[in-house]
């Protein structure tokens, strides 16, 4: 593959220049991609985003709060080791390698993650920030997409010969919280809002996961020099941890993606939904800090908290001349349905894939299953043409619990650099696991 010049015009007239690859989103994953990409003389790669700059869950950015994987999961290592972009690196430029060592804990602090992240696309040379993309279209004549992006001077056209998306996903907001008047606020946006929180009479955490935990832990601390009352509702049936002893984590391999993608598409969907503690609970040393942390505060008196499980919010009003909302809540065990009134409601209800809308000029090329979903190939290709678009984290439907997993991303970038360019970028393992998931070998289904 021959490399191209990465020139663009701002003009809007487009470029004769042919890249061979754009990157839409720079989240971790696009950006890990775009450092394995950097020392590759025969790739020419540019990636896109609508923001000002790298910025990774600013909202939930507790000084307290680290990552759930290790450090091995940062943008490059399980694919490159000696890569210049891996997070032992940046420690070591920092001067934070050997505290992170005397430390002995391997999973880095969320801000510490952000930083480090911020410090790769800072050295990048591969990433436009400020382009919002609007459209990808297909030269069918020259094989070749355009993908036109918007930015304050202008529009832009980069052509290229494939496209990847990370765009990543966005909050979710179940049907009877949306469109809510009022103070609302989702944890994605948590930090610009404690204080706010806070000075309310009373507060209401509605969620089960980790975001949900680290929120209702925040605000409990001050829960009786704030002069509040904390509750928090979830609909699951108890407060779980999430799952992460060794076999189990041996799920997040090439050979169990393998054997997932293989499954009907009705079986891959009830998998779904049984698998979701083996990523979305809450950190098993959080749930003891917070039982530690009811039993230190109860030492001194009850505690202006409830914990409420097995409840789910059916309707929600914001009463203006009150200044509250009024919470319809089902036990779902009993099947009984009471209200409950708080003045200010933080959802932390996790996240959704993000549509790409952009897409819709070359949806005649893209594969979708039964249920409209992008039907994503086991190398991540969604396309008709045999792997030219690509998607990153949104296949959690047809390749399980490794889609969102930071760990396995790199090994997703190393598969997708192999197809763009040809040849094995970096090595990629195909059996790690002790376990068989499938049939045994030399059985005939």
């Amino acid at each position: 593959m021959t490399a191209t010049s990465t020139s663009t015009s701002g003009t809007g007239t487009g470029t004769a220049d042919v890249l061979d690859l754009v990157g839409i989103g720079i989240g971790p994953f696009n950006l890990g991609l775009a450092c394995l990409s950097e020392p590759l003389d025969d790739l020419d790669a540019v990636f896109l985003d609508v923001t000002d700059g790298f910025a990774w869950h600013h909202g939930m950015m507790l000084d307290d709060a680290t990552i759930q994987v290790p450090f091995l999961a940062d943008l490059v290592t399980m694919a490159d080791p000696t890569s210049p972009w891996s997070f032992l690196a940046w420690l070591k430029e920092t001067g934070r390698l050997y505290p992170f060592y005397i430390r002995e804990d391997f999973h880095p602090l969320r801000s510490e993650y952000d930083a480090y992240c911020r410090w790769a696309s800072d050295r990048l040379g591969s990433l436009r920030w400020g382009r919002r993309v609007v459209a990808v279209e297909h030269d069918a004549a020259a094989d070749v997409f355009t993908v036109r992006a918007d930015t304050a001077h202008g529009p832009e056209t980069y052509r290229a010969r494939h496209v990847v998306l990370g765009i990543g996903t966005e909050p979710r907001v179940p049907e009877p919280l949306r469109d809510l008047a009022g103070p609302v606020v989702h944890s994605a946006d948590y930090l610009p809002n404690r204080d706010a929180l806070r000075s309310a009479g009373s507060i209401a955490v509605v969620g089960s996961g980790q975001s949900a935990a680290e929120v209702y832990r925040d605000l409990l601390e001050d829960v009786r020099a704030g002069g509040y009352r904390l509750d928090w509702i979830t609909r699951s049936p108890r407060f779980f941890p999430m799952e992460d002893t060794k076999l189990t984590l041996e799920m997040t391999s090439p050979e169990y993606t393998d054997h997932f993608h293989a499954l009907p598409e009705d079986v891959r969907d009830r998998l779904g939904r049984e698998q979701r503690s083996l990523y979305k609970g809450i950190s098993a040393d959080l749930v003891d800090d917070l039982y530690d942390a009811l039993y230190r505060l109860s030492a001194r008196g009850p505690v202006p908290t409830t914990l409420r499980t097995e409840t789910s919010v059916v309707d929600a009003t914001w009463l203006a001349d009150r200044g509250t909302y009024r919470l319809t809540l089902r036990h779902e065990q009993l099947g009984r349905t009471y209200e409950h009134e708080v003045e200010r409601l933080v959802l932390a209800t996790g996240y959704a894939r993000r549509p790409p809308r952009f897409l819709d000029p070359v949806e005649h090329l893209v594969t979708r299953d039964a249920s409209g979903r992008l039907a994503v190939a086991r190398d991540h290709h969604v396309d008709t043409l045999g792997g030219r678009i690509w998607v990153q984290n949104a296949e959690e439907h047809t390749h399980g619990l490794t889609a969102p997993d930071l760990g396995m991303g790199a090994w997703r970038n190393a598969s997708i650099l192999r197809s763009v360019t040809g040849r094995a970028v970096c090595g990629l393992e195909d059996r790690i696991a002790f376990q068989e998931f499938g049939l045994p070998a030399g059985v005939v289904a």
